[in-house]
This record gives C-alpha cells, sequence and structure tokens, in this order.
C-alpha cells in the first residue's frame, strides 16, 4: 500500500481549487444564443420543460401519490419549475426577440436597465426576472427532498446501526 500517491493527489486536488478560486479567469454566468434560431429553440425547450411539470403534476394528482412526502415534494419541484421556466421564458423574450430592455455595466457590481418607448417599469419587471435562482434553486431542493425521502434518507438509524 502506498500512502504517500493517496496524500499526493488530494494535495493536487487541494492546489487545483485554491488556484481556481484565487486565481479566476473571466466568465460568463448567462449563455448566449447564436443568431435567432437559437433564440427559437430554447423558448421551446422552456415551454416543453413547463408543459411537461404541468403533466407530471396532473399525473401525481390523478394518482394520488401527493399524499406521500417524497412525491409531495416532487410536486413543489414541479411547482417551482413551471415558475422558473415562465420567468426565463420572459427574460429571453425581453433580452434576445424583442430589445425591450438594455443593459449597461456601468461599474463593477453596477448596471443600468434602459428600455424602449420608456417603460419605466419593465426595468423593473426585467430585473425581478433575472432573480431566476430564486425560483430554479427551491425547485432543485425540493427535488432532492423528494427524492431522498423515497430512497429512505430521512429514516432514523435504528440501535444496531442500520437505517429503516
Amino acid at each position: 500500500m502506498q500512502p504517500t500517491s493517496h496524500s499526493s493527489h488530494w494535495l493536487a486536488t487541494i492546489a487545483i481549487v485554491i488556484i481556481c478560486v484565487f486565481w479566476p479567469l473571466d466568465s460568463l454566468a448567462t449563455q448566449g444564443h447564436a443568431g435567432i434560431e437559437g433564440v427559437w429553440v430554447h423558448q421551446f425547450a422552456h415551454l416543453f420543460f413547463l408543459f411537461s411539470m404541468g403533466l407530471l403534476i396532473f399525473w401525481l394528482r390523478q394518482a394520488g401519490l401527493v399524499k406521500e412526502p417524497g412525491w409531495r415534494y416532487i410536486q413543489y419541484a414541479a411547482v417551482f419549475f413551471i415558475l422558473w421556466n415562465a420567468d426565463a421564458f420572459l427574460v429571453h423574450y425581453l433580452d434576445e426577440q424583442r430589445f425591450a430592455v438594455t443593459v449597461t455595466y456601468t461599474a463593477p457590481w453596477q448596471m443600468r436597465i434602459d428600455t424602449t418607448n420608456g417603460r419605466h417599469w419593465l426595468a423593473t419587471v426585467y430585473y425581478l426576472a433575472k432573480l431566476d435562482h430564486l425560483l430554479c434553486v427551491p425547485a432543485m431542493a425540493c427535488l432532492m427532498l423528494g427524492l431522498r425521502h423515497m430512497l429512505g434518507g430521512d429514516r432514523p438509524a435504528q440501535p444496531d446501526g442500520r437505517s429503516g
């Protein structure tokens, strides 16, 4: 057995993490779509996902599965995913199809949102809609909780150390 080999892998992993954290490169937090065709396909994907989550909720309720906590969390995840898809669809529409908003980065951590035709309320709607992670993260958390519950990960351990 070679303990130095195992520890050298850990040291290399820690070094890579430190380099990535303290020496980052520029990256974009959003995905651009090349040409209008990419936007249309992406928008249809949002609509398809939204419809699929609605259908999942319908099936779960028809089968009476939402009475069980795991499936109930899955249903909550689907509701959040529906809201997230509607939100993302709106942002893409305003950004890349209507060109109704223009975002200018004025300084680090500062930006200016301008709207067409003096619709100042649209800047507020756009800004709030760009906070889509406030819908997507709870959706993923509910999905994880539902799957964990269905797999039995939330059962307390028995005295002999076994779960369930």
